[in-house]
């Protein structure tokens, strides 16, 4: 089968997040694979990662407008984005898009793609997103999540027509040849500065840990809406000079590679792609035990060690634990790096270039 033509429909690249990263890494791996691939943006032409030369990008409104009042201008954008571009394979890359793809769409015969980047107990205050996610359910081919924990509970709840496709996230890197030395007193976060990734209760445990190990550092790379308040209880808690902020980070490998332990505060993640990249450079993971991802990806006591979510004693307790005691850092260093081995981008990239050539269910091969 020579290429296809397959659309990936999102919000926006131009947000340094896991979805938009995500976005890219496999349209540019199933560009380099031969197929005919366009980006639609609901707004902003703009990427904040690198596009193969082939991908066509492009958005429906310069700025995010409001879709209420937009909603039709924004269904017949996508009509005529995949008319023009005699898409076959549309993949949209949040289950809330169901509610504009669907009617955009009508007739097409399109081979429709729901990715779910949340886990499924989660509608991100949005709660026309269950709605939307039934429609995935019974609308769309193939319906792509992320854990096998998520896709069993889209099977309970929904009893989907269609298929649903457990396929992680990919290392958005190739794997690095050593790990990281581990020499410098640094344990890395990085994620989102919002509610869910949970660094107020990092911060917390830091100020814990910061009295007992003063040459420790913490740095947390990232932006977002809690920028203010979380400089706010830095400050508060006496932590100047101890933790940093420096914003978001354009070259993970050199952030990775210059830690010696990496953790993860977060109350709840759709995947948790930082994990995989972190274990992939050797390091040891502190990790709160949260849906979805973290509760598969790790093997408490094996590749990282576990904590409640929203336990700053517990995760205090843990980093020390980690600093403290090399021999155990370094079993979950070596234990973790060899499971990272299996989100390699080559074999995740496969499994997709299989999905977007599946004939429909009961055709002929």
């Amino acid at each position: 089968m020579t290429g296809r033509r397959i659309c990936f429909l999102t919000g926006t690249l131009n947000a340094m997040a896991g979805a938009e990263r995500m976005t890219a890494t496999i349209a540019n791996a199933l560009a380099a694979l031969g197929h005919h691939v366009t980006i639609l943006s609901l707004w902003d032409t703009a990427s904040q990662f690198p596009l193969h030369p082939a991908i066509r990008h492009e958005a429906l409104f310069a700025q995010r407008p409001s879709f209420r009042r937009e909603y039709l201008a924004t269904v017949a954008g996508i009509r005529r984005h995949c008319a023009a571009h005699r898409t076959e394979v549309l993949v949209q890359v949040d289950t809330m898009l169901a509610l504009f793809v669907l009617p955009a769409t009508a007739g097409m015969g399109l081979h429709h793609i729901a990715w779910e980047h949340c886990h499924f107990d989660e509608d991100l205050g949005k709660p026309a997103r269950k709605l939307a996610r039934r429609l995935a359910a019974r609308f769309c081919r193939q319906v792509v999540v992320l854990t096998e924990r998520d896709r069993s509970r889209w099977l309970e709840a929904l009893r989907p027509r269609c298929d649903v496709v457990c396929l992680p996230n990919p290392l958005p890197f190739p794997m690095p040849a050593t790990p990281a030395p581990r020499t410098r007193k640094t344990v890395l976060a990085m994620g989102r500065l919002v509610a869910a990734k949970g660094f107020d209760v990092l911060l917390r445990a830091w100020q814990q840990v910061a009295a007992q190990e003063p040459e420790w550092q913490l740095l947390i790379h990232g932006e977002g809406e809690e920028r203010p308040a979380l400089t706010a209880l830095a400050a508060q808690l006496g932590l100047e000079g101890r933790v940093s902020l420096p914003g978001v980070c354009h070259d993970p490998a050199q952030a990775y590679g210059r830690a010696s332990v990496f953790c993860l505060s977060s109350r709840y993640e759709g995947f948790g792609l930082v994990l995989i990249e972190a274990m992939a450079f050797g390091l040891p993971i502190v990790s709160t035990d949260c849906e979805t991802g973290p509760r598969e990806l790790l093997a408490p006591g094996q590749d990282a060690l576990i904590v409640p979510a929203d336990n700053a004693e517990a995760l205090a307790s843990a980093l020390l634990t980690v600093i403290r005691e090399p021999e155990t850092a370094s079993r979950l260093a070596a234990s973790g790096r060899a499971k990272a081995n299996g989100f390699a981008l080559e074999r995740i990239s496969a499994q997709w270039d299989a999905l977007v050539k599946a004939p429909p269910s009961g055709a002929a091969p």
